[in-house]
């Protein structure tokens, strides 16, 4: 990932958390706005890349969008085979999933997720998703 994109949307994520603790919803959209220009200049460039529409998902309300935003971060990561990335992406989907009482949907990309967990380091996200895929096989 370009090295200055990438400290352009952490510098973002520190800026849209603080206004979220500070429940500045003005200054939160205006931030949110200048991420989603941030994923709009660079898609489909060799600029684009998995974090930025992550992040955007992470920062999406709505979560029928934040979904779609997700699948968009998804594809990008399976584009360039990132299995930290279809780790995690595909976790956030099925909790939102989870959410909108979607257990099919959620399981279908657990189970995605857990193929590609299997070669990464975060020991945390691992057990998350197997957990969560567990509870819903479960119930």
């Amino acid at each position: 990932m370009n090295t200055k994109i990438y400290k352009r949307v952490l510098l973002l994520t520190d800026s849209l958390l603080a206004a979220a603790q500070q429940k500045n919803q003005k200054i939160f959209d205006g931030f949110y706005a200048e991420l989603k220009q941030l994923c709009e200049e660079y898609e489909k460039s060799d600029k684009d890349h998995p974090v930025q529409w992550e992040t955007l998902a992470d920062f999406t309300d709505d979560i029928e969008l934040a979904i779609t935003i997700y699948q968009q971060a998804l594809d990008k990561a399976e584009a360039i085979n990132s299995k930290d990335f279809r780790s995690s992406i595909g976790f956030s989907i099925a909790a939102l999933k989870v959410e909108l009482g979607d257990k099919t949907g959620a399981i279908e990309h657990l189970e995605k997720a857990k193929i590609s967990c299997n070669k990464i380091i975060d020991k945390e996200l691992k057990a998350e998703i197997h957990d969560l895929l567990e509870e819903l096989k479960q119930s």
